[in-house]
């Protein structure tokens, strides 16, 4: 198995455990205790991070692998530059 679908399985499994454990503290009413509320925020946090990584990595996977990321700004640099201005014509002899 890869390192990706290793650490996409890690998250999940992180992301449950954490949300069991926020589960649990509410349902026993530890949550109610000043400890038992930052548990319940460290755990919330925890799940947060890790939903924040599997989001990222997702976004990641579903890009097109075939069109880098630096494309709009190969395209700016390839733009010609526009010509420079021309040089006034000398000024013809004066007619007598």
């Amino acid at each position: 198995m890869s390192d990706r679908g290793v650490l996409f399985l890690f998250s999940l499994v992180m992301i449950a455990a954490s949300l069991a454990a926020c589960g649990g503290l509410i349902l026993t009413g530890q949550a109610a205790t000043v400890d038992g509320l930052f548990l319940l925020l460290t755990c919330g946090l925890v799940a947060l991070a890790f939903a924040l990584y599997l989001w990222f990595m997702v976004g990641q996977a579903m890009t097109p692998s075939g069109t880098p990321k630096a494309a709009p700004a190969a395209k700016a640099a390839a733009k010609p530059a526009p010509a420079a201005a021309k040089p006034a014509a000398p000024p013809s002899p004066a007619t007598e």
